[in-house]
C-alpha cells in the first residue's frame, strides 16, 4: 500500500457527498487487503511476503513511472528515496507480521494512530506549530491507543507491539512523503516506494526464502490490486472534499474489520477496540478540522493514507 499524499487542490473540493462515497469505497478496499493477508497466514515469512506484495506491486507502479517520464533528481532526492523505502519497508514487514497474529480490528484501530504520530513529527522535524487543542488532540489519541492495548489487563504480545511501532514507522515515512511532493509528482513518489522497498527486501526475503505456491502468489497480487484501487479511490475522496469531511467516515473501516473478523474468521469481539479506535479518529478528525479551519495545507493525512 502507497502512501499518495493528498493533492492540495482537495483543500478546495466542495462535493462532500461524492467524498464520503469514494472513502467509503476506500474503506472497503482496504480491509479487502487486510483480510486477503489474515487468509495467507504464516507459511510465507513476513519479509518474504511483503517482498512479493510489492514485487507484484510493480506491475501497477512502474507504468505509473513510465507515464511520468520523471528520471532525473538530485542527489537529496535520492537520499530522501532511499530513507523513505527504508521506513516503509520496515513497517510494512512488522504489518505482515502482525496481521497473522492478531485481530483484524486490533490492526485496524492501532494503524489510526499513524496520523498523530504525523502530527507530532511535523512539530518536531517540519517546524508545524502545535498549538493547545492539537495537543490535546494528540493526548487523546494515546488515550485511545492505550484504551485497545490495555497493558496490566490483558496480555500484550508481540503482533501488538509490532503495531505500536507500524504505526509510528508509517507517520515517519508520511513525512517524508511530504518533503518529496514539494520535489516530485505523487506518481513519481508512488512508484519509487514501490521500486525502492522492492530493492530493499529482496535480499532479507532471500534468507528464509520459502517457495511460494500459486495460491500464494495469487492472494498478494490480490493484495497489491486492492492495495492500488483503495489509493485511487482515496486519492478520489480527496479530490472531491477536504479532509475534515471524509476523515470520519474512516472509522466505518473499523466497523467493517470488527464484523470481518468476527464473522469470517471467528475472532471475538473486543468492544475496548472500538472504543479506543473511536478515540483516536476522533483526535484525527478535530486535527484535521483545524486545519481546515484555519485554510493551510494539511500535514495531518487520511488515516488510510499511511498504510501498506
Amino acid at each position: 500500500m502507497s502512501d499518495d499524499p493528498p493533492p492540495a487542490a482537495a483543500q478546495g473540493a466542495n462535493n462532500p457527498v461524492a467524498g464520503v462515497c469514494w472513502m467509503i469505497v476506500t474503506g472497503l478496499l482496504l480491509v479487502g487487503v487486510t483480510a486477503m493477508v489474515k487468509i495467507l497466514g504464516t507459511r510465507i515469512p513476513a519479509v518474504e511476503a511483503a517482498f512479493l506484495r510489492f514485487l507484484l506491486g510493480l506491475i501497477f507502479a512502474v507504468p505509473m513511472l513510465l507515464r511520468a517520464g520523471e528520471f532525473r533528481f538530485s542527489r537529496g532526492t535520492w537520499g530522501l528515496f532511499g530513507l523513505r523505502g527504508l521506513a516503509h519497508m520496515t513497517a510494512v514487514v512488522l504489518w505482515f507480521y502482525a496481521m497473522a497474529r492478531i485481530p483484524i480490528a486490533d490492526v485496524t484501530a492501532m494503524n489510526y494512530m499513524s496520523p498523530i504520530y504525523v502530527t507530532i513529527g511535523a512539530a518536531l522535524f517540519l517546524g508545524e506549530r502545535l498549538a493547545a487543542r492539537r495537543i490535546l488532540a494528540v493526548a487523546a489519541g494515546l488515550v485511545g491507543a492505550l484504551i485497545i492495548l490495555r497493558p496490566g489487563f490483558r496480555e500484550v504480545g508481540p503482533g501488538h507491539l509490532a503495531m505500536v511501532f507500524t504505526a509510528m514507522i508509517f507517520g515517519a515515512s508520511y513525512i517524508i512523503v511530504k518533503l518529496l511532493s514539494e520535489r516530485c509528482s505523487p506518481a513519481v513518489v508512488v512508484a519509487m516506494l514501490s521500486i525502492s522497498v522492492t530493492i530493499f527486501l529482496a535480499p532479507l526475503a532471500a534468507l528464509n526464502w520459502v517457495t511460494p505456491t500459486w495460491t500464494e502468489l495469487g492472494i498478494l497480487l490480490v493484495v497489491a490490486g486492492l492495495a492500488t484501487a483503495g489509493h485511487y479511490a482515496m486519492t478520489r475522496a480527496f479530490q472531491a472534499a477536504p479532509l475534515a469531511v471524509t476523515q470520519p467516515v474512516t472509522f466505518l473501516q473499523l466497523v467493517w474489520a470488527v464484523s470481518l473478523g468476527a464473522f469470517v474468521f471467528g475472532e471475538p469481539l473486543d468492544p475496548w477496540v472500538i472504543v479506543g479506535g473511536l478515540v483516536i479518529v476522533s483526535a484525527v478528525s478535530f486535527i484535521s478540522w483545524r486545519e481546515a479551519m484555519l485554510k493551510r495545507r494539511a500535514l495531518t493525512p487520511a488515516s488510510a493514507a499511511t498504510k501498506l
